[in-house]
């Protein structure tokens, strides 16, 4: 039976993970985190999305002058973030509490958007990645770093096992690649493994609407 990531797993997770969660994943997911921030291939007029940008380990990645807006479900960590943003001097960061599900945007308000570990943490990943289409305008850039369900049978199979113990702290460990991408009729223009083992992909798709 598959077992349901629900919105409160999330929000339980990460107020837990929020005093620890610089120090248990900031250097295990950097190398992933810089190749995503160097995919968006940022110019000065962007606007950007950043989707969960939980206590702002992005941050320090971006040039100063980037108009960008970070969203994440959980207060906790965004004022790990908030605090990050005043400490590098970054007058042009926006950060709101929002449901990604359900965003509060305009259609096509943004050039490009970017998701670093957020998919898999989520309760509906098809309409996270709907409105980062519906708020990105066409031609823009989506950028999606996450852990997919392995493409290996017997690695598949050991992360569908794990899935319920996954749930609890707040991520789900088998979710496949392209039903997702499909789903939201996305098609990827670079998918490249990233992170330690190479067990992490960083998907780039172009918003062809």
């Amino acid at each position: 039976m598959d077992v349901v990531l629900e919105k409160r797993h999330v929000q339980r997770a990460y107020e837990l993970y929020a005093p620890i969660y610089d120090l248990v994943f900031d250097w295990i997911f950097a190398p992933g985190r810089v190749a995503a921030i160097r995919a968006l291939d940022l110019q000065p007029t962007d606007r950007v999305l950043e989707v969960g940008i939980g206590t702002g380990l992005n941050l320090p990645l971006y040039p100063p002058a980037v108009q960008l807006t970070g969203i994440d479900l959980s207060q906790e960590m965004l004022d790990k973030a908030v605090e990050r943003v005043q400490t590098l001097a970054m007058p042009n960061v926006t950060l709101k509490v929002m449901d990604a599900m359900a965003m509060d945007f305009a259609d096509n308000e943004f050039d490009k958007s970017v998701a670093t570990y957020t998919i898999s943490a989520v309760p509906d990943p098809v309409a996270v990645l709907r409105e980062m289409r519906r708020v990105v305008k066409p031609g823009g850039t989506l950028v999606i770093l996450n852990h997919f369900r392995s493409e290996s049978r017997v690695i598949g199979r050991l992360e569908d096992l794990v899935a319920p113990l996954c749930i609890r702290l707040g991520w789900k460990s088998n979710l496949p690649l392209a039903p997702l991408l499909e789903a939201v009729g996305l098609e990827p223009e670079h998918v490249m493994k990233v992170n330690l083992f190479d067990g992490w992909r960083l998907v780039k798709c172009v918003n062809r609407k």
